[in-house]
């Protein structure tokens, strides 16, 4: 049972390598400077701008109300 796990395991990630690397640059724009950040109002700080973050790690999570 465990042996055949890892072969289904091993055929998906075999089947799934070539779209996965031809995909890898479209992933992230290298090269290319981050747009501004723009919205409505800053709940716990200043307005943010992209200078200000360079060289920090940075989490975006988008929301709305649905």
């Amino acid at each position: 049972m465990l042996r055949e796990s890892i072969l289904w395991t091993g055929l998906i990630l075999a089947l799934m390598a070539p779209s996965l690397w031809s995909a890898r640059g479209r992933l992230f724009a290298q090269g290319k400077p981050a747009p501004e950040i723009s919205g409505g109002s800053w709940l716990n700080s200043q307005p943010l701008t992209i200078d200000g973050l360079k060289g920090q790690v940075v989490l975006v999570e988008f929301w709305t109300y649905g």
